[in-house]
């Protein structure tokens, strides 16, 4: 598929971040859009950045993590679009949280779980059959590079997240031959970003229904205390308001400092299905730590593995904030 124009995108997390730039980078290339998002805020802002002369660019309020509302979804985009087909499903849709499985909450667990994989599974179901409706259809799925390398770092649980991932790539390397089988003119690619510069950080805690970080209650407070002093930060000492502070600005950071802007990231993704690739890798951090894990895998979860990520010069910067706060 290497021109966009005239075809039928669906993107889930339209309202910000990549899926939002995927949208904007789609109406530019003269392609249709049907957006989901759980903030009709965000996805208005995003249809209002979209050069949409002559097309037609649509919101609807979806959580993909529910079947009922995907169901919903998909019948108000042939409705809004009138149309029985689609060309492009962007399985995008995703949030943090849920580290710990043995000592975590298991409601965050699995709504970020269900958010992660679910969504992704209940779209598939819903859309899949209007891309096989159509001439040509690409499904691409959003991965991570925690969907081949389950960590953030040595002690910071990440379960949750990874384990999604994992089954976002599983299930896509599963469907290239599941459809050269039984619909030979639909492609499928697993998109697997490094850091890419998304409020992810920062939109986690609503969806959710947590507190933000400048609205942590005592006791979240302590459990961050407690993370940064296990990654050998000195911060027994600061005060409540300054972990607050500090947890805030490494969602900032992470948005603002990335190595790789989410327009980036989006032009990644288009040129990667433009060139039929099933196998999308998202900035240079995701490029490196793929090379390192497939080299040297019975050391991906030492500390020593994380240290040769940070000298060569990825993922530095995530706890700056922290070492701020205490200089100040």
């Amino acid at each position: 598929m290497d021109d966009f124009s005239g075809k039928l995108a669906v993107v889930t997390g339209g309202g910000t971040g990549m899926g939002r730039e995927l949208c904007i980078a789609l109406a530019g290339a003269g392609c249709d859009v049907a957006m989901c998002d759980v903030s009709e805020e965000n996805m208005r802002e995003t249809q209002s950045l979209c050069e949409a002369e002559d097309l037609t660019i649509s919101c609807h309020i979806c959580d993909v993590a529910d079947e009922a509302q995907v169901i919903a979804f998909r019948d108000a985009v042939i409705q809004a679009h009138e149309t029985e087909h689609i060309n492009l499903l962007f399985n995008n849709a995703g949030i943090g949280g849920g580290g710990g499985f043995v000592d975590g909450e298991r409601d965050e667990w699995e709504r970020t779980f269900a958010v992660c994989w679910y969504g992704v599974y209940f779209c598939s179901r819903a859309f899949v059959p209007l891309l096989v409706a159509s001439d040509d259809g690409y499904l691409v799925n959003t991965s991570s590079v925690n969907g081949f390398w389950a960590s953030i770092g040595p002690g910071v649980p990440h379960t949750a997240y990874s384990a999604a991932k994992f089954a976002v790539k599983g299930f896509s390397e599963a469907m290239i031959n599941d459809l050269r089988v039984s619909a030979p003119h639909v492609k499928v690619a697993v998109v697997m970003p490094g850091h890419i510069g998304t409020s992810i950080a920062l939109n986690t805690s609503k969806v959710l229904g947590k507190s933000t970080a400048l609205e942590m209650s005592a006791e979240e407070v302590d459990i961050a205390r407690k993370r940064m002093i296990s990654l050998g930060l000195p911060v027994d000492n600061l005060p409540d308001d300054d972990i607050r502070r500090a947890m805030h600005q490494r969602g900032v950071d992470f948005r603002d400092k990335a190595p790789c802007t989410a327009a980036r990231a989006a032009e990644i993704i288009l040129d990667g299905v433009k060139n039929d690739c099933w196998r999308i890798l998202v900035g240079e951090d995701a490029h490196a730590i793929d090379a390192m894990v497939r080299a040297d895998p019975e050391s991906a979860y030492d500390a020593a593995f994380m240290e040769r990520i940070y000298d060569a010069g990825h993922f530095g910067g995530l706890t700056s904030a922290v070492g701020a706060q205490k200089k100040g």
